[in-house]
């Protein structure tokens, strides 16, 4: 095993795989109060492995949606990876990988992998980044299949609020990294647009507020730092 394996995976294996498996203990929990087998939970973690995606699931099935409307939610739910997709995988590209294990490593993309990446590959060695990549999101992944059926398991033994609470330390947390990682100033503007905007679009079509604000506080940011660059 490479070097980049094996930083990716000591990486991974520390604070982001704790509040990574939090939330999936709290997926656990959840899947197992709606009555869903542990099999077909730990199915979704493995098949899915992106929390939103799986609460639609969880949400739907529990409510009786038909399985087509189930289908479409989660994979409309997954748009959001194909930006995140189109500027990581250059950054990981080098010469000794091909194809095959590009797309390979665009499946194991997630929201805490994407932006440790992001801020991590560039100051490694261009043949080490996919392998450090492919080891940060592989750790990540098994730790949230062993959380998603440790959860299963014990969430007769969780009150309701501290299963929410599990669930929700995932997102802040990458909120966390985001506003750590904001170097530039497009990217400050980019988090303060999808701040203000997201509430704004939420009064009127809440359905609609995660991607209606990241859209136009993105589009606002990307113009307001246009503008200035002409005029700086």
């Amino acid at each position: 095993m490479s070097s980049g394996y094996r930083l990716g995976a000591r990486e991974a294996l520390g604070t982001p795989a704790a509040v990574l498996a939090a939330g999936y203990i709290g997926y656990g929990a959840l899947s197992a109060d709606i009555g869903l087998s542990l099999w077909s939970t730990l199915l979704s973690t493995i098949a899915i492995w992106a929390l939103p995606g799986q609460l639609i699931l969880v949400e739907m099935s529990s409510s009786g949606a038909p399985l087509i409307a189930i289908l479409l939610a989660v994979s409309f739910s997954a748009v959001r990876f194909l930006p995140m997709t189109v500027s990581l995988l250059p950054v990981l590209r080098a010469p000794a990988h091909g194809r095959v294990k590009e797309f390979l490593a665009a499946h194991l993309i997630a929201m805490t992998g994407w932006i440790v990446a992001m801020r991590r590959a560039p100051d490694l060695p261009a043949h080490d980044r996919m392998p450090y990549f492919v080891g940060f999101a592989l750790a990540l992944w098994l730790a949230s299949i062993a959380a998603t059926g440790a959860g299963y398991l014990i969430a007769d033994s969780l009150p309701p609020v501290t299963k929410a609470a599990f669930v929700f330390m995932n997102p802040v947390y990458f909120l966390l990294l985001m506003i750590g990682d904001a170097r530039t100033r497009v990217m400050v503007l980019s988090l303060a647009g999808g701040a203000v905007f997201g509430p704004l679009v939420y009064l009127v079509t809440p359905q609609w507020s995660v991607l209606g604000g990241g859209l136009i506080g993105g589009t606002a940011a990307f113009a307001i730092h246009r503008a200035s660059t002409r005029h700086g």
